[in-house]
């Protein structure tokens, strides 16, 4: 029986890898999707315009000018020295945000008062203008720290010390790139098993496939074979590149990844062999296999919290695979998690996997005679 699952999973590697498009495929737009995931999807706000309009001219303001101009958060992109200059820059999107520093500033501070600034933001993205709000807290909170260290002056009676966990720095790419691996990994998988079946039906050789000694769950296993092996390298490769290439690092167990990372290639495989064993054609399978993938990432916690999430949604997430193996993944790379932490991701990937390949066979033996 092995022999001939084998032979079958040989013939299917060999049939993707025979064509050009389904090379280029499996290669050219994970590694270009990771790339453009990696660097360009953050939540990070680096280098945003900022104008300054300082009427104040004194010492005081020219050392907290110096504390935007030091931070990466920020760019200065212009000085103005007019009211009639600021709406412009904000309308025009010049500038995000404009610093005003009032008419006698530096003194009210020498004095030991406080100095009174003003900040007008651009907020028509709502997320990047409270980015950048609480970058600008975060910069008068160091600037009065050290004028009150350098000045002698009263330290503010409650100091708030911050150690972030697990991501010290606060990178967000660490967080986004390891859910990229798992993305990216569904995608792959399941565009190769979702055409699989369909591809025998468009070529004219299902006929052929239903004469072999095979039997239906045994021409499932063979085309299972592929998609996993393909999932496993291609996650493998991403990996490398997120720990090489990203510097985020992989503080848990490799094998514990690798467990779960097979267990989820099952549930995906399973899923895309449901799909190809409905369709007749390639086009209805990819069609399949894209409307499966919309709803598994979103409601995967890739980008926004399960918990954030209404009641009945975050029920409907209990069937998504994609949603586990996240928790395995960001828990491996950040968290340093083993088996025992995953065991609570593993059943149900193992469980979706059953029932998938389960229904794939159903609905092959049902189609197929």
């Amino acid at each position: 029986m092995w022999q001939h699952i084998l032979a079958l999973a040989l013939k299917e590697l060999l049939a993707l890898l025979r064509d050009k498009r389904s090379r280029f495929v499996l290669i050219g737009p994970p590694i270009a999707q990771l790339l453009v995931f990696g660097f360009a999807a953050t939540y990070d706000l680096q280098h945003a315009p900022v104008a300054i309009y300082d009427e104040d001219r004194g010492q005081v303001a020219r050392e907290l000018i110096a504390h935007f101009q030091g931070s990466r958060n920020f760019e200065v992109v212009a000085t103005i020295s007019h009211d009639a200059e600021v709406a412009p820059l904000i309308n025009e999107r010049t500038a995000l945000l404009v610093l005003h520093i009032g008419r006698g500033f530096s003194s009210d501070v020498l004095r030991g008062d406080s100095g009174q600034l003003q900040l007008i933001l651009d907020g028509r993205n709502s997320n990047t203008a409270m980015l950048a709000l609480n970058y600008v807290r975060t910069i008068v909170t160091d600037f009065n720290l050290a004028w009150a260290r350098r000045h002698g002056g009263p330290q503010p009676p409650v100091q708030l010390e911050m150690r972030p966990w697990y991501n010290a720095n606060l990178e967000s790419r660490w967080f986004i790139v390891p859910g990229i691996v798992g993305l990216l990994t569904l995608v792959v998988t399941l565009v190769v098993t979702a055409l699989s079946v369909a591809r025998e039906r468009e070529a004219g050789t299902f006929d052929q496939l239903l004469v072999t000694p095979l039997r239906p769950v045994e021409i499932l296993i063979g085309k299972s074979i592929p998609g996993i092996l393909i999932g496993v390298l291609q996650g493998s490769l991403i990996i490398l590149i997120a720990v090489q290439g990203f510097g985020v690092p992989l503080r848990g167990d490799i094998g514990a990844l690798y467990l779960g990372m097979l267990l989820f290639l099952g549930s995906a495989v399973g899923v895309g062999l449901m799909i190809s064993s409905l369709s007749v054609t390639q086009q209805q399978g990819l069609l399949g296999a894209f409307l499966f993938l919309v709803p598994s990432v979103i409601l995967s916690g890739f980008a926004t919290p399960i918990a954030n999430m209404p009641e009945p949604i975050q029920t409907i997430t209990l069937i998504n695979p994609l949603r586990y193996f996240l928790v395995v993944l960001r828990g491996v790379f950040l968290e340093g998690y083993s088996y025992a932490a995953l065991v609570d991701q593993y059943w149900p990937m193992a469980l979706i996997g059953i029932v998938s390949l389960t229904a794939a066979g159903w609905l092959f033996r049902h189609r197929m005679y």
